[in-house]
């Protein structure tokens, strides 16, 4: 009897008792860790975001165009590349250029933008990530991977859930999905960290609070 023969006879007996393929296998996984309100859910996100060195910010959906223009103020970006589905009022009061994502834009155009602002699919409060699905006001993947700051809104709660397998959910598994955790790091074997290795090395997130104001006083 060969090696191969041995091998394969351990296989066979030790899948003797298995169930045939049309049995399911009951798996018992967690949909979330923790019961928490919607509140508490948003706050995780946060928190778990700002973990991964993401920049967070929060505000409502009036005051957004002004907290965008602040943000790329600071930042000095004189350059935006644009989605072409971005809703046009959240950058009226941004003064930089806006430039429009084109199918002939090269890296190296992609690298010489400043910013990149981005909506988002949904966002995990548990792991702390951002899926974008290539929607309209999302783009196409390269946008948010070659430009070095990457401004991503998302609306809560609406935007938000609590675990991976409730993301999935809610995403279309034939979308060029990205997932986002933090901006691009990488550590070598001695756990240097740098940051923008094959991403953006800055990553702002705006938690823009999409409840009516009457809602939000109550």
């Amino acid at each position: 009897m060969s090696s191969r023969e041995r091998i394969l006879g351990r296989v066979r007996r030790a899948l003797a008792d298995a169930p045939g393929e049309d049995v399911p296998v009951e798996r018992g996984y967690l949909r979330e860790h923790g019961d928490r309100s919607v509140e508490e859910t948003v706050e995780l996100l946060a928190e778990n975001l700002a973990d991964y060195r993401a920049i967070v910010h929060r505000c409502t959906a009036a005051d957004l165009p002004a907290t965008l223009a602040g943000m790329l103020a600071t930042r000095g970006a004189k350059t935006v590349l644009v989605p072409p589905g971005l809703e046009p009022a959240w950058l009226a009061d941004a003064g930089t250029e806006q430039v429009p994502d084109r199918a002939g834009s090269t890296p190296h155009e992609l690298d010489r933008v400043d910013s990149v602002v981005t909506a988002c699919a949904v966002a995990v409060a548990e792991t702390g990530t951002l899926v974008l699905d290539g929607g309209p006001d999302q783009g196409r993947r390269r946008i948010t991977l070659v430009p070095d700051h990457h401004i991503c809104v998302v609306r809560v709660p609406d935007q938000v859930v609590s675990s991976v397998p409730q993301a999935l959910e809610r995403l279309d598994p034939v979308r060029p999905l990205t997932w986002i955790s933090g901006p691009s790091a990488t550590s070598d074997i001695e756990l240097d960290r740098v940051e923008g290795v094959h991403g953006p090395r800055t990553l702002e997130v705006v938690l823009v609070d999409s409840q009516p104001s009457d809602d939000v006083n109550s």
